[in-house]
């Protein structure tokens, strides 16, 4: 699994002055920060109020994506910047605040896929009633409703003029984002399968797409699964792949442009690539030994081969004694290059179409 800290908006949806909702607000992000370290979660705590948000005045549709004001452009990165949602709201005359839809109608396809939990407050149903209002909306614009809600009733959960909830709303919390990070992983291939930096893989449901640093887990898995058989095959246990650190895989994910080809939340298959001279080196071409013969090799080769960058020759790799993949290379059009490198392997290259 990817170790990317989720970014999770808790959204305060009441404007009115004095309103109860930045307490809650607070209370929420102070009485979950212990358990979001532990989970790998970022909260950042977004008001309303402050995004500037008039009712809606953008002439494109919200499918469309396109935004021409600087209001509905930073709202839409916020958003889309995000992994999940915590909605703090109160209930007005059995619905959500129009704050709130106004808000929810600005975008679309920035919502799809992405957690949605509710901490809600009010008098006689403790806000309840928004909550079902608003997850009709939140359902149709593709964002996934929690099971797991918070809901607080005004009279008693106030003392005086401060807020002081019960233990088991504090509970109730920690539960609603517990259930929020686990959707949000399991979420997770289908956001990145329909973003725009996808591209779509050979096999039904592949996307491909840039990997970084915090893919490292599943980089490691793939190499030691790949290169078990380059050992064998060469005699030798001296292959880079099957000895680095995460921290080592982290490091060259920095430096290398690195294509993923994903199904379903695994990783199918891996290239590099990086600029030296007039070459473009290619490196680390790796498939699933469960999939190969399937055209995912060829695929990832071609990707990498696109990015030539104003090269005039593209070079690789391999182990002497690793005779599918030189003949793989060779049907390829890669010749041998002459001499054996130190590491034991050889040079392949073919030149740049013009």
């Amino acid at each position: 699994m990817a170790t990317k800290t989720l970014r999770v908006l808790v959204l305060v949806c009441s404007t009115r002055p004095n309103a109860l909702g930045p307490a809650v607000g607070r209370w929420l992000t102070d009485t979950l920060a212990p358990s979001s370290a532990t989970l790998g979660v970022e909260l950042v705590p977004v008001s309303i109020g402050d995004l500037d948000l008039p009712f809606l005045d953008e002439e494109e549709h919200p499918s469309s994506g396109i935004h021409r004001h600087e209001h509905s452009r930073r709202w839409s990165r916020m958003v889309d910047e995000a992994d999940g949602f915590v909605v703090v709201t109160p209930e007005y005359n059995y619905g959500m605040p129009a704050t709130l839809k106004n808000a929810l109608d600005y975008l679309g396809p920035e919502w799809a896929w992405k957690p949605v939990g509710f901490v809600s407050y009010g008098h006689t149903a403790a806000g309840t009633r928004a909550v079902q209002h608003a997850k009709q909306v939140v359902s149709t614009l593709r964002l996934v409703p929690l099971g797991a809600t918070v809901a607080l009733r005004i009279a008693e959960a106030t003392r005086g003029n401060g807020l002081e909830p019960a233990p088991h709303h504090a509970d109730a919390a920690q539960g609603l984002l517990a259930e929020l990070v686990r959707l949000a992983h399991a979420l997770n291939p289908m956001r990145e399968r329909e973003h725009p930096a996808s591209v779509q893989g050979p096999l039904p449901g592949s996307y491909a797409r840039r990997l970084g640093p915090h893919d490292a887990p599943e980089v490691i898995v793939l190499q030691r699964c790949c290169w078990t058989e380059e050992a064998l095959a060469n005699e030798t246990l001296t292959i880079p792949a099957l000895h680095e650190s995460p921290a080592d895989i982290r490091a060259w994910l920095a430096d290398w442009h690195t294509t993923g080809l994903w199904r379903d939340g695994r990783l199918l298959g891996v290239v590099r690539t990086r600029r030296d001279g007039s070459d473009l080196h290619i490196g680390r071409l790796a498939v699933a030994p469960d999939l190969r013969g399937r055209g995912i090799g060829r695929w990832l080769l071609r990707a990498a081969e696109s990015v030539d960058e104003g090269c005039t020759r593209i070079v690789l790799s391999t182990g002497a004694a690793s005779h599918r993949n030189l003949s793989f290379y060779r049907r390829q059009g890669y010749a041998r290059v002459a001499g054996l490198r130190e590491d034991g392997d050889v040079n392949l290259a073919k030149p740049v179409r013009a």
